[in-house]
């Protein structure tokens, strides 16, 4: 046997002035062309020792699998567009990987779609979408292709397999992927009111979101379950951006009777009002304590570090690719799906 380490193309059985084929792979991995087939489309059908050989025995043989073959035999892509409303948001990060993985395994591919508040990039993905260019789509923009967040519009005609993650989206019989955000955002401001603070100023999201509202009305909760009341002039709006936390931070800089806590309800927006509240010598915790929301990466590298609640969002973004998965499958699938939350304490709160 040749040793292809030391060939320029691949060599095995005279393979060196034609393309590989797929008999080939078979044949060096001591499998059968179905198991190759399979170990492609399917891997989660194929013994990791098989699929493993088939593996090697692609890279050595340097076959290349004939997508448009594939897909017009069996009539599918193979691929999943995944919808993100902003793909600067490092939030989405983890949720990206957890869905790449689950989709890879399961011998799927993906497509990012950054619609950045764009309605001609919407329009491109309904009709990339509706023309069978995909498979399925997993949504975490919060609407379908052609509504807006609150329902408003006409909804694009979709007849492939969605799954909705993130941002739940209200009247739609798809499975949907989520936290129970209004119970996490009560159980934070329970925790601050828990070390003593009385006024907690709120940094909200955008106007409209369904994540906004449900985490705006577990503060209120968590005030009413803290046997506080609810003072509007507490609340600053926001949209989840750095940038709108060191706004919300000028606000807090310029009030003549700062509140003592500060909830963000994201944590890049919490980032951001830190460095601003720095920057005018006000001192975190000791000053103003702040809390932020969803755990991001630099959460624990803040200086201090950030009191937030933890999502898990790798675990989502598997979540809502198994669920489509299901579905392109043909096997079931619930429709709602939720996962927990955590209270993550670090040093960006204090006792008073």
């Amino acid at each position: 046997m040749e040793d292809f380490g030391q060939k320029d193309g691949p060599e095995q059985d005279g393979i060196s002035s034609r393309a590989a084929r797929i008999q080939d792979v078979a044949k060096l991995a001591d499998v059968s062309t179905a198991t190759v087939s399979r170990a492609l489309a399917t891997p989660e059908r194929v013994s990791p020792e098989a699929r493993a050989r088939v593996l090697e025995a692609i890279a050595k043989t340097g076959y290349v699998p004939n997508p448009a073959a594939r897909t017009l035999r069996s009539q599918k892509t193979y691929m999943v567009l995944v919808v993100l409303p902003d793909l600067a948001n490092t939030f989405f990060s983890k949720i990206l990987r957890g869905i790449e993985e689950t989709l890879f395994e399961a011998g799927y591919g993906m497509i990012i779609s950054d619609l950045d508040g764009s309605p001609e990039k919407e329009a491109h993905f309904a009709a990339f979408t509706a023309a069978g260019r995909v498979d399925g789509a997993i949504l975490l923009n919060g609407h379908l292709f052609g509504q807006s967040r609150e329902g408003e519009g006409k909804p694009a005609r979709i007849t492939i397999p969605l799954v909705a993650a993130c941002e739940a989206i209200p009247g739609v019989d798809i499975p949907q992927i989520e936290i129970d955000n209004r119970a996490a955002a009560s159980r934070m401001t329970q925790h601050l009111a828990s070390h003593g603070h009385r006024s907690i100023a709120y940094v909200s999201g955008p106007a409209g979101n369904i994540l906004e509202r449900e985490r705006f009305q577990g503060f209120k909760d968590g005030l009413e379950a803290a046997g506080l009341p609810f003072d509007p002039a507490l609340v600053i709006r926001g949209d989840y951006t750095i940038e709108s936390g060191v706004m919300a931070g000028r606000n807090l800089v310029a009030r003549s009777s700062r509140p003592t806590a500060v909830f963000c309800t994201s944590d890049e927006m919490a980032i951001g009002l830190m460095r601003t509240l720095f920057s005018a010598g006000l001192r975190v915790p000791e000053d103003i304590s702040v809390a932020g929301f969803d755990d991001i990466e630099f959460a624990a590298v803040a200086e201090p570090s950030l009191t937030t609640i933890h999502q898990p969002r790798r675990e989502l973004g598997q979540a809502a690719a198994s669920a489509l998965i299901d579905l392109l499958q043909g096997r079931p699938s619930p429709k709602r799906i939720r996962l927990e939350t955590e209270l993550v304490i670090r040093d960006s709160v204090r006792r008073l």
